[in-house]
């Protein structure tokens, strides 16, 4: 490539900006993340599960695999577990629920699925101080919610999140599985140096995720939450997460996530190209969170500077990313001209077989925590790259349809605003019926007297 600068050096200023940018703020991702230390066990613990843990799972149709995830639940010995469904739905999820534990686990439904509206009618059902949510297929550690709840002894913490790992549905990773792997490696390194830098994070996911109660009880909450509408239109059910991260920031409640192995939770993930609408409703969600941040609400400009900075990043990502391709095919056409006419003498084989080298080594470079514990996907990093441009065109693409909110994967959810019309009617108004397809958590929520809860001294206003 040295040999390419002697006819013209400026063609190379794009890359090398755009290139030492994007590395150097990887490294101080990665130095914070290596510096980075999770909250101990305390002493004399404030918080015992047995006493103040409420674990809510809103499902649609769990299956098989909901057993293995409560029994990983209940070694940790929460004070209850509440699985919240829809009504034509129950008689399955009880036989779960018998077949796991009858007397700590209960089932409670709602007219028709809806997430936000599962979610709330839990909370509205729990009497303990501390709710966990969590996905029906959330294997966790046994040392979990010990880890979780030590957050909360900062009277300050309103949420607490976790690391991540893929459990895979087969007996091998499919290729689609290495790359949400691959994802959540980064996402790891992510919030732990984000949490580490400036104490924010852009999302505690809801695939577990731990919340004062008092929070969450809220009237106010609760409203905003089940009438949550993208530019005052658009009712969303999905990017719960990304609500309540949001709303910790904005009410001036800390938060923190816990990267050990002793709170890593495994989970599955679409084994096939399902994955990609996956990664599209994700990629949505995260687009319309980011936007209200930094420009709507803004509390994260003060709150987490860092955060938010990483947001902005993260907006012009795609375009930088797609930069790349653009600039070495019009590098490998001047190749071809006649260096007399002004073209280059290097060959265009040269210059595409340099790129790839490079992509290769910074790829691996980048996925280098990972391969630590699995060299063998290293087969993998070509699909990863490839994978990378596919999810910046989606990006692009992501931005241009914010207004479609519907969940992509799961054909069993159906349309928010009647959900949410049917639960505030106590389940008497009519909505079409639509056709369940997979497990995943959401429904509407009838209003039922809230049961009291007995809060401990010591929470933040």
């Amino acid at each position: 490539m040295l040999y390419l600068t002697s006819d013209n050096f400026p063609v190379f200023v794009p890359f090398g900006v755009i290139g030492f940018y994007r590395y150097l703020w990887y490294c101080i991702r990665l130095t914070a993340a290596f510096t980075y230390s999770h909250i101990p066990l305390p002493e004399n613990p404030t918080y015992i599960a047995s006493e103040d843990v409420t674990i809510i799972v809103p499902t649609i149709d769990a299956g098989e695999e909901f057993k293995e995830a409560a029994h990983s639940w209940l070694v940790g010995k929460p004070k209850e577990i509440i699985i919240v469904t829809e009504d034509k739905m129950q008689g399955p999820l009880q036989e779960l629920a018998n077949a796991v534990d009858p007397e700590r686990i209960r089932v409670l439904t709602v007219p028709f699925a809806n997430k936000r509206l599962q979610m709330s009618h839990g909370i509205k059902n729990t009497t303990t101080d501390i709710i966990v949510f969590a996905d029906d297929d959330a294997i966790w550690p046994p040392t979990m919610l010990p880890y979780i709840l030590a957050c909360f002894e900062d009277q300050k913490v309103g949420g607490v999140g976790t690391s991540q790992r893929v459990q895979p549905v087969g007996e091998k990773m499919t290729v689609w599985e290495v790359l949400a792997a691959f994802r959540l490696t980064i996402r790891n390194i992510e919030i732990s140096s984000s949490t580490h830098i400036d104490g924010g994070l852009p999302c505690l996911s809801g695939r577990t995720a731990a919340y004062r109660t008092i929070i969450l009880k809220d009237p106010e909450f609760l409203h905003g939450f089940t009438h949550d509408y993208w530019l005052d239109k658009y009712h969303l059910n999905s990017g719960d997460d990304k609500f309540l991260t949001r709303w910790m920031v904005s009410h001036g409640w800390s938060t923190y996530v816990q990267c050990c192995k002793e709170a890593e939770l495994l989970s599955t993930m679409k084994p096939n190209w399902r994955f990609l609408k996956q990664v599209l409703r994700w990629t949505r969600n995260t687009w319309r969170s980011d936007l209200r941040s930094l420009f709507m609400e803004r509390h994260i400009w003060t709150s987490h500077p860092y955060v938010a900075y990483t947001m902005v990043d993260k907006l012009f990502n795609p375009f930088t990313l797609l930069v790349g391709p653009v600039l070495v095919a019009y590098l490998m056409y001047k190749s071809t001209i006649p260096v007399d006419q002004g073209g280059y003498h290097l060959p265009w084989w040269n210059i595409m077989v340099s790129y790839m080298v490079w992509l290769m080594a910074t790829r691996t470079a980048k996925l280098l925590p990972h391969l630590w514990n699995r060299p063998q996907d290293i087969i993998y990093v070509p699909a990863f790259i490839l994978f990378g441009y596919y999810f910046a065109i989606m990006k692009v693409y992501a931005l241009l349809t914010l207004h479609e909110t519907g969940w992509g994967t799961r054909a069993g959810v159906g349309d928010p605003s009647a959900a949410t019309a049917a639960a505030e009617n106590g389940g008497n108004e009519k909505v079409p019926e639509v056709t369940v397809v997979k497990p995943y958590h959401d429904l509407p929520t009838p209003q039922p007297e809230q049961p009291p809860i007995e809060m401990r001294s010591g929470f933040a206003s």
